[in-house]
């Protein structure tokens, strides 16, 4: 049996000690808390007829004690986002206060006072400020209120990240699916200053451009900035780079390899790609639109060699019912991947399937590998930027799995 931490009594909850509401966890959902989660299940709580969703709430446990405070949510099966395990007001200075301590760690990680690149502000849970994800893009900031509670204070976030940061424009893009468990619509649009237009910003030393209302997730896909800087270190020779999108991958193994060709099924990406290939005046990649399925088969069929390789292909689980096929394309990518590579080359493979974790997605490699009769190093396991930290006790704030790896 887990023997929980003592806990303070702070007077009974039922007797009247708050005016925010009360919700009571079970003795499950305080052990999961005692661990280091910040989640509860709607199945081991009991909250008011009255609540409506997006109110704060104080938690008590089945005797009445105090647990901690929290975001309630009356659509989504994660009915309680814990934001302090502290008895404090949850007002307007303790978000500014939160804030604060999230911008202190980024310019902690990479002090910028050019703001000429990007990175992640805010990381929801990992920040405790669930639901709460805020971008920075030069001199502009792209938001996402992702659960009941973060969107019914959008503008007061919005407010507050104004006057902490005084950026030009501060977009919304909760044009995200995540949002129809919340109950919320699609929206996106200007929240402060006027329209950002492309916002040119580095990622190393290679020049990138998001369009913070039309590009993907918030304008671009930040999380991967340190492995695709980190993957030009390896790059060698003839290099591919499947699921280019746009060329981030591309445009840094450029630095290094000879020749780079770069794959996406879209036009569009490959479009965005060549425009920033030659905005950085690489003139050694290629784009290609194709399935990046297909042409890894063929390849492979043709005896072509490669000597540096990035798979970053989209979450292939974006559900538990999924994981199984996602595997299988795990696999069949990095199979024909490691078919693909010389002796003495590198591969780049990652996943952002949230559902599938570091070790089962490692051993879907390694049957790759097997498969392929090819022996492996593993250089390097690493994980989303610094920018996007992860909680101790939240595993679900470690999605991203990346493993730069050299065939024998």
């Amino acid at each position: 049996m887990t023997k929980s931490r003592p806990r303070p009594v702070l007077g009974s909850i039922a007797a009247g000690a708050s005016d925010e509401p009360t919700v009571v966890v079970s003795r499950r959902a305080v052990e999961r808390l005692d661990q280091g989660h910040v989640w509860v299940y709607r199945s081991d709580l009991a909250a008011p007829e009255t609540l409506a969703g997006g109110e704060v709430v104080r938690l008590a446990d089945e005797r009445g004690w105090f647990v901690g405070k929290a975001f309630y949510g009356a659509q989504s099966q994660i009915a309680v986002r814990l934001l302090t395990r502290e008895d404090e007001p949850i007002d307007d200075a303790f978000f500014a206060r939160r804030l604060g301590q999230a911008a202190k760690l980024r310019e902690t990680l990479a002090p910028d006072p050019e703001r000429r690149r990007a990175g992640r502000l805010v990381h929801g849970e990992a920040d405790l400020l669930p639901g709460l994800i805020v971008d920075r893009y030069a001199d502009c900031l792209s938001m996402q209120t992702l659960i009941e509670a973060t969107d019914a204070r959008r503008e007061l976030f919005a407010g507050l990240l104004h006057d902490l940061v005084g950026p030009r424009a501060i977009v919304e893009r909760n044009d995200v699916r995540v949002r129809a468990h919340e109950g919320l619509p699609q929206r996106k649009g200007l929240l402060r200053g006027e329209p950002p237009g492309p916002i040119e910003f580095l990622e190393g030393e290679v020049r990138l451009v998001a369009d913070l209302l039309e590009g993907q997730k918030t304008g671009a896909f930040l999380d991967q900035a340190e492995n695709r800087v980190e993957a030009a270190r390896y790059a060698s020779g003839r290099a591919l780079d499947c699921f280019t999108y746009g060329g981030a991958f591309a445009l840094q193994l450029a630095k290094n390899a000879e020749s780079v060709v770069a794959v996406d099924i879209n036009e569009q990406a490959a479009e965005q790609g060549r425009t920033a290939a030659a905005r950085n005046g690489a003139k050694n990649v290629e784009f290609k639109v194709a399935n990046a399925f297909d042409l890894l088969r063929d390849e492979s069929d043709k005896g072509e060699r490669y000597d540096t390789i990035v798979l970053d292909p989209p979450a292939f689980a974006k559900a538990k019912s999924s994981i199984d096929p996602a595997l299988r394309g795990y696999k069949e990518i990095n199979l024909r991947a490691f078919h693909l590579l010389n002796p003495g080359g590198v591969l780049v493979t990652c996943s952002c399937s949230f559902h599938i974790d570091d070790a089962q997605f490692e051993k879907t490699v390694l049957s790759a590998a097997t498969d392929a009769k090819r022996s492996v190093q593993v250089v390097e396991r690493r994980g989303a930027a610094r920018d996007h930290p992860t909680l101790l006790g939240v595993p679900e704030t470690r999605y991203l799995k990346c493993l730069i790896l050299r065939v024998l």
